[in-house]
């Protein structure tokens, strides 16, 4: 659901990569979009307008949703070796924040959160939402801005026909592959268990972080 019209940004002068360390990392589609049983984004960055999709390349990178005020510009491609796809911020993610704990823990407000779109238009039910979870990593990833435009690309759907490709992730990918540049010396929020909040967070705040969902709505 979109309340306002964006359009997308203008590119600047090209900038060398850098690598975003501690992303927190989720998956939506269409069942749990918000309105749910739709693809509507916040922002029209292509030909697509405001529907979601792509397949990760860079000219057709996959949407993805972050928190309003987040780190990543409007319609900003990053690259994200957890997935070896491209991948564009075109929503409103209204559930994602910074880690809680490791802001609290390490004063720090540089984590980030992706919640990456999987499947089309389609409404696959509960058996997309599990496939979400089955795809969401218990460790932290890296996204790279300002990459190259020729990476390695990995162009297999996420969710298609009934089908989760679980095989198609990259654990322990290392984004130095991919930009030996410029790392954002960011303290961790690992603890050797997964993720911190797993451990030692209160239920009701890890509960809400691992079934977190998607809202795009920009008044939520």
């Amino acid at each position: 659901m979109r309340s306002a019209t964006y359009l997308p940004l203008l590119a600047g002068i090209a900038a060398a990569c850098s690598i975003t360390r501690n992303v927190k990392t989720t998956f939506y589609g269409v069942p749990d979009n918000d309105p749910a049983g739709s693809d509507a984004i916040a922002y029209s960055c292509s030909a697509r307008g405001y529907h979601a999709g792509g397949v990760g390349t860079y000219n057709d990178p996959l949407t993805f949703a972050s928190k309003q005020g987040s780190g990543y510009r409007q319609c900003e491609i990053v690259y994200f070796p957890y997935l070896k796809k491209y991948i564009r911020n075109e929503d409103i993610c209204a559930s994602c924040s910074e880690y809680l704990l490791c802001a609290l823990s390490l004063k720090t407000n540089t984590a980030e959160w992706v919640d990456v779109f999987t499947g089309n238009s389609q409404n696959g039910g509960a058996g997309q939402v599990n496939c979400e979870n089955q795809l969401t990593p218990n460790a932290a990833q890296t996204v790279i801005r300002d990459p190259a435009t020729n990476l390695e690309v990995d162009t297999t759907p996420l969710w298609i026909s009934g089908t989760c490709n679980t095989g198609h992730v990259y654990h322990n990918n290392n984004a130095a592959n991919y930009c030996g540049g410029n790392p954002n010396p960011n303290p961790t929020c690992q603890t050797g268990c997964s993720w911190a909040g797993h451990c030692t967070v209160p239920s009701p705040e890890r509960d809400g972080w691992e079934q977190a969902k998607h809202m795009s709505s920009v008044g939520y």
